[in-house]
């Protein structure tokens, strides 16, 4: 029985996170997300993306995260040996409330997954850690650059919003998939500040420690 709110979606396990707002290609060669595809062109152009916990994103067994998010397809083209080059681009969290069976490939009953409301005294406050955080990751990323890793820009653009950049910067940061999944999973926007700058804080050590002339190596462990 599905309830108020809930709904059916057709799911992709991937081993990466698909985060609100982000960009995400994908090669499409496997038959039963082929068949997905056609489905979803000819329908709502919308999936579930999750992360696979353990096993492979071939042929089926895997273990599954239950917290994911919508993806819309914003371009599909047909690619070599009958495969898809797509491109989605992230929506809303949902949560996971059962999977159905693969027939012929992964669906699941899922609902939105809106963040908790928190009684905040001075909302500017949020926002001066937010942009610390946007400073703290342009830097980390300068410096990586410098040292030769292949990063996004630190010149990027992000939402001013606390809620929508939290996981803005959780994608452009060079993050592990299951420190990204930790936090598509908080639904406190003071958590996910407190995970961004965790992150930040592990790699800021890292990099000043290279920048030292120590050697090391820069990233972090999911």
């Amino acid at each position: 029985m599905i309830r108020e709110g809930q709904r059916t979606e057709a799911m992709f396990p991937l081993g990466t996170v698909l985060l609100p707002t982000a960009f995400l290609p994908l090669n499409v060669f496997e038959s039963r997300y082929r068949t997905m595809l056609v489905d979803l062109l000819e329908g709502s152009r919308r999936f579930g993306v999750v992360l696979i916990e353990r096993g492979s994103e071939v042929g089926g067994g895997e273990v599954r995260t239950e917290v994911g998010t919508m993806a819309r397809i914003v371009d599909a083209r047909p690619a070599a040996d009958s495969g898809w080059s797509v491109a989605v681009v992230g929506m809303q969290r949902i949560q996971v409330l059962r999977w159905l069976p693969d027939d012929p490939y992964p669906t699941a009953v899922v609902e939105d997954l809106p963040d908790v409301e928190e009684a905040v005294e001075d909302a500017s406050v949020e926002t001066t850690r937010f942009r610390d955080l946007v400073a703290r990751q342009r830097r980390l990323l300068a410096h990586l650059s410098e040292l030769g890793q292949s990063v996004t820009a630190s010149t990027f653009e992000c939402s001013e919003d606390p809620a929508l950049g939290t996981f803005q910067l959780a994608a452009l940061g060079p993050f592990g998939p299951f420190d990204r999944q930790r936090l598509l999973t908080a639904t406190r926007v003071s958590d996910r500040l407190d995970l961004v700058d965790g992150y930040l804080g592990d790699l800021e050590a890292v990099v000043a420690h290279r920048m030292d002339g120590n050697g090391g190596g820069a990233g972090t462990q999911g």
